[in-house]
């Protein structure tokens, strides 16, 4: 089962002020904090399912002031250099409603 506490995930094959999510685990609880790039400020709370797959809810404030909420489904890839690669399918809601795939690198430690 993949630990995910302590490790953090920026957009894969992003370069500069990109988006730095650090993730919390506590056994199937997961939250993160994230900011960087478009980000001002975001979180997400959700759960780790038995399969190593995330399930959360997020809330972010974006550079321009637009709020916007949505839910994701990730499921994890081991790179060869022992990274994890998160692939997500994304929803968000509202007015900003929006549908995708998007893909987060673990950033090495050091």
């Amino acid at each position: 089962m993949i630990d995910y506490d302590g490790r953090k995930f920026s957009p894969a094959g992003a370069n500069g002020d990109v988006t730095v999510a650090s993730y919390r685990q506590s056994g199937d609880l997961l939250w993160a904090d994230f900011s960087g790039g478009r980000v001002r400020r975001g979180s997400l709370t959700g759960v780790c399912r038995p399969d190593d797959t995330l399930e959360f809810s997020y809330t972010m404030v974006l550079a321009d002031g637009a709020l916007v909420a949505g839910h994701c489904e990730s499921t994890p890839e081991l790179l060869p250099d022992g990274r994890i690669r998160l692939h997500e399918r994304w929803e968000r809601y509202g007015p900003h409603a929006a549908a995708g795939l998007s893909e987060l690198d673990e950033i090495a430690p050091g």
